[in-house]
């Protein structure tokens, strides 16, 4: 990690939402909040930022926003209308033209970011059930859409088509992962249990890998390494667990004593370290060679929902 204060933000800028409607931007070596800004209205429900650093979207109840990491304004400077209920997840795609949502009005959309700020919705995939994950494959031609009917819906970009993968009956798909080399995903359910495939051919097809009982209840995120070694699941059991994707052990299990549910966990470039954040309202960086706890970040005053981290250099 490098980057020294506001200068750096667009370089190393680690972003913190919860229930406490603002959102965190922290000097990630020091602890040092640098700005808050406002989420009015709803809790934060994701995070992530853009591909060129310079922008963080949120999304929450009825609400997807733009915030301008760069600058000092505290309010969003895009608001997204016309959705409805909770939108549960964002990302983007890889040159930053588009942006992807999922949400419990039972869609995932593409937005189309190429039109000034006036974005426009341009496609509506809609499934059974509310969506909880979406995930881009990282060759940019698949979406997975997963929710609380338990299926993963593989929606092919190019044909429109799309296929099903039922990992677990009666089991809510809560977070999907596609690791960087976009040769594996990872899904985890409401049960606490983890699944994951491997993934070849174009377009790519999963085939079952894994199978790991990774948490005794409600998992919630999972997230894969940069350089794909590992993969860490969040939990309501108050632990975030790392496991070595080689043969899939359990590398670390990240406890602290006032840690709550762990919603939400991130990488750095490295893969040395791994921030969580937990609904005691605290986001933790863990050194993972070690298994140790660094650094605290103390600001939020409910939980922590969503984080985002990027250290790369734009």
């Amino acid at each position: 990690m490098s980057g020294d204060g506001p200068a750096g933000a667009s370089q190393v800028a680690l972003v913190t939402g919860g229930y406490d409607h603002t959102i965190k931007l922290w000097q990630a070596h020091s602890g040092v909040c640098l700005r808050t800004m406002q989420h009015p209205d709803s809790q934060v429900n994701d995070l992530e930022i853009n591909p060129s650093g310079q922008m963080v979207a949120a999304c929450g109840y009825q609400h997807i926003r733009m915030y301008d990491l760069a600058s000092a304004n505290p309010d969003p400077i895009i608001n997204f209308d016309g959705v409805t209920k909770n939108v549960s997840r964002v990302g983007f795609q890889e040159n930053g033209q588009w942006m992807y949502t999922g949400g419990e009005d039972c869609t995932a959309r593409i937005w189309d970011l190429r039109a000034g700020r006036q974005f426009q919705c341009q496609r509506i995939f809609q499934v059974p059930a509310p969506v909880n994950a979406v995930v881009l494959h990282p060759d940019q031609s698949q979406i997975m859409v997963g929710g609380q009917s338990g299926i993963i819906h593989i929606w092919d970009l190019k044909t429109d088509h799309n296929e099903q993968l039922i990992p677990e009956a009666e089991a809510s798909i809560q977070d999907i992962a596609i690791d960087p080399e976009g040769k594996l995903m990872a899904c985890v359910n409401n049960k606490g249990n983890c699944y994951i495939w491997s993934l070849g051919g174009s377009p790519p097809r999963p085939v079952p890998k894994k199978h790991i009982q990774a948490h005794s209840k409600y998992a919630l995120r999972c997230n894969f390494s940069l350089d794909s070694t590992m993969l860490v699941t969040t939990s309501g059991d108050c632990s975030a667990k790392v496991w070595n994707t080689k043969d899939w052990t359990l590398k670390r299990e990240l406890r602290h004593d006032t840690q709550r549910w762990v919603w939400d966990a991130a990488f750095t470039i490295d893969s040395r370290y791994l921030f969580t954040g937990s609904s005691d309202s605290y986001a933790r960086l863990w050194d993972l060679e070690k298994g140790t706890l660094e650094r605290e970040y103390c600001g939020h005053q409910k939980p922590i929902t969503a984080l985002a981290f990027r250290d790369q250099a734009v």
